[in-house]
């Protein structure tokens, strides 16, 4: 959610954030993407939760094509722009800020027939610009970052799922609150860790939202 610039200053390890392009391998074809670390910070960049999302969804462990598909937070668009190649219909969300990026990358990936929209979503606001319950599967590669965020991210995953709604959240478990947010998740969904990569130490969660709970 939150756009935050960075100076030319970096650790190693954060190096290849710098970079103003990615380049991955995914649903057999070439996905380029243009990062923006110094200008936009973390919105603007691929983060490893969103690589494992991507080969979790590869498995085929979760049928994407034909679906309507949203991902939350979507920042350069990487999950997203993976689940159209698969198939899906994809609607790709973040703050108006991040939308300029994103729509730039999921242009230069996706094919025009090929159905991928970009809408601005701020978690909790103006909600009925989109379906309540009508998206098949919900996607969010690390969006579980910043605790003031956590009551809208659920307000806005108990508008856009059905009962019947997958939602997959790739994550690392850095804090206490990414925890925390995990248990408040389990008071209106069902939670379980489906995968898990130790070499990037992300753990991938898919939830269904029960058929019944009481209104936030």
């Amino acid at each position: 959610m939150a756009l935050v610039p960075y100076s030319e200053s970096i650790v190693p390890a954060l190096a290849k954030l710098h970079h103003t392009a990615a380049t991955f391998q995914f649903a057999g074809q070439e996905v380029r993407l243009t990062q923006d670390w110094a200008g936009s910070g973390v919105a603007a960049v691929v983060w490893d939760a969103a690589v494992v999302l991507c080969l979790y969804l590869e498995m085929g462990q979760v049928e994407v094509s034909g679906r309507q598909v949203l991902e939350l937070g979507a920042g350069t668009g990487l999950v997203g722009i993976v689940a159209a190649l698969l198939g899906a219909q994809v609607t790709l969300t973040d703050r108006a800020p991040a939308l300029a990026l994103l729509s730039a990358n999921a242009a230069a990936n996706v094919a025009a027939d090929r159905a991928v929209t970009v809408s601005e979503l701020t978690w909790g606001e103006g909600l009925e610009r989109f379906p309540a319950g009508g998206y098949s599967v919900v996607l969010g590669a690390d969006i579980v970052y910043l605790e003031d965020t956590f009551p809208a991210l659920l307000r806005t995953l108990h508008h856009l799922c059905s009962g019947t709604t997958l939602v997959l959240l790739a994550c690392r478990i850095r804090y206490d609150r990414d925890s925390r947010f995990l248990e408040a998740l389990r008071e209106g969904f069902s939670v379980e860790e489906v995968h898990y990569d130790p070499q990037r130490d992300v753990h991938v969660y898919r939830a269904l939202k029960h058929s019944a709970r009481t209104e936030l």
